[in-house]
């Protein structure tokens, strides 16, 4: 796991070669886990720190909102290299980069790419190796 999160951070903003499914399943893995730290730090800081107004609005308190920020922040930051990431796990099952757009078809597109991203790595995947 460590080596495949390494690896993920290394290659930041590299969509050419390949990634393996253990590689991008143990990233995916941590990115989900990471996301749920910051869920719950989230609620423990929303439901410990929240008050109402008068009118009766949520006021959440400075906690809250600097958990938020942080979230907001990694999430951004992993965006890149969680795009390229999925680029080269389709080069490595010979499915051309693009694909992952799919994941913008309502419904259905999401599912493609999972299953898309499931497959097994494939030797003519080669070709979107550079050339050394």
């Amino acid at each position: 796991m460590g080596q495949a999160i390494s690896r993920f951070f290394r290659k930041y903003a590299t969509f050419s070669g390949r990634a393996s499914r253990s590689e991008f399943w143990w990233t995916y893995l941590a990115y989900i886990l990471a996301g749920m730290a910051i869920s719950g730090l989230l609620s423990v800081t929303g439901i410990a720190q929240v008050s109402l107004t008068d009118d009766g609005d949520v006021v959440y308190a400075p906690g809250y909102w600097i958990v938020w920020s942080i979230g907001l922040v990694v999430s951004l930051a992993l965006t890149v290299p969680f795009l390229a990431i999925c680029w080269r796990r389709l080069h490595d099952s010979d499915r051309p980069g693009p694909f992952f757009f799919f994941l913008f078809i309502p419904i259905a597109g999401p599912i493609i790419l999972l299953v898309l991203l499931a497959l097994p790595s494939r030797p003519s995947g080669a070709r979107y190796d550079r050339p050394a």
